[in-house]
């Protein structure tokens, strides 16, 4: 035993366990961030422009084909639409709402839906398609 010498206390932190929880995290939350996408499917028709920009500050009202309707994540009835979604954007600071309905609603339906969004108070509705096949431009 060595009583003549005093021992030091090591002030060195050891990060190695740190950086392997770290990692293990990281690849954890790589391989479930895709899965983690919510929201309905929705079917929107095709145009022949090109790909606009959204604003991401703005609001997504989505249609289904039966009907269902959400703000962003959000599942609410269509009755219900105009009186939410003046708070919603108020708490987003959005000004911009855009609209995806599916292909296959009817168009009253849709027509409807944006009636209680100019009721709401936007003056911004777009309405969100996907760019159509080179074929479709040439019809």
């Amino acid at each position: 035993m060595m009583t003549g010498q005093k021992t030091r206390l090591m002030s060195e932190i050891n990060v190695t366990p740190f950086v392997d929880v770290m990692l293990v995290l990281l690849v954890i939350f790589m391989v479930t961030a895709p899965m983690m996408t919510s929201g309905m499917k929705v079917d929107v028709p095709q145009t022949t422009h090109e790909r606009m920009d959204i604003d991401p500050k703005g609001v997504v009202v989505s249609v289904n084909a039966s009907g269902k309707v959400m703000i962003n994540d959000y599942q609410l009835e269509a009755s219900e639409l105009a009186g939410r979604l003046p708070k919603i954007l108020e708490s987003l600071k959005a000004e911009e709402v855009y609209l995806k309905a599916d292909r296959s609603l009817p168009y009253g339906v849709v027509m409807s839906i944006m009636a209680s969004i100019r009721e709401a108070g936007v003056e911004k509705i777009g309405m969100v398609t996907e760019p159509g096949d080179s074929d479709r431009k040439q019809r």
